[in-house]
């Protein structure tokens, strides 16, 4: 059985890491854009990551320029642009494809185990996110337009399963 631990990424300043990393972790992953209607939702998934993080909860954000070339910077860029912005501190990744031929295939898997509306595979828009268990099984996939903050119990269900 394929879990998110199979899979891997680059960070944002070029190394890979494997998911394995955050193993038994609870992890949210969101695909983000610096210049977004969403984009204030940085705010609120660095609050989440600053209240879970030390129960487990790891946010891992992955930049992507396919809606709207609403990230169209590089990732240097984009880091500088999340932290200045939002003292974003959780892990943000290199930009990627979520969508297409070329999508990453971590979120190919995510698209997959959790199909969005009317059962549709594709991402729809930035800040789509998943919650993935401490066992690497996705939980939950959330909308754009579903604020960080009202993932909360959802968060809180899911450090207290196998921990």
């Amino acid at each position: 059985m394929t879990t998110v631990y199979d899979f891997e990424a680059r960070q944002i300043d070029g190394k890979t890491v494997p998911l394995k990393k955050f193993k038994g972790q609870v992890l949210l992953i969101v695909n983000t854009a610096s210049a977004c209607g969403y984009t204030p939702q940085f705010a609120g998934l660095e609050e989440l990551h600053k209240a879970y993080g030390g129960r487990g909860l790891v946010v891992l954000g992955f930049p992507c320029n396919q809606f709207g070339a609403q990230d169209p910077g590089s990732d240097g860029e984009i880091a500088q642009f999340c932290q200045l912005n939002y003292g974003v501190s959780f892990p943000m990744m290199a930009k990627i494809d979520v969508n297409g031929a070329d999508a990453h295939p971590l979120y190919q898997w995510l698209s997959a185990e959790a199909p969005g509306l009317l059962g549709s595979k594709n991402i729809k828009w930035n800040f789509t996110k998943f919650l993935v268990g401490r066992d690497g099984q996705v939980i939950r996939r959330y909308a754009p337009q579903d604020a960080p903050a009202s993932l909360a119990k959802d968060i809180e269900a899911a450090l207290t399963q196998g921990s």
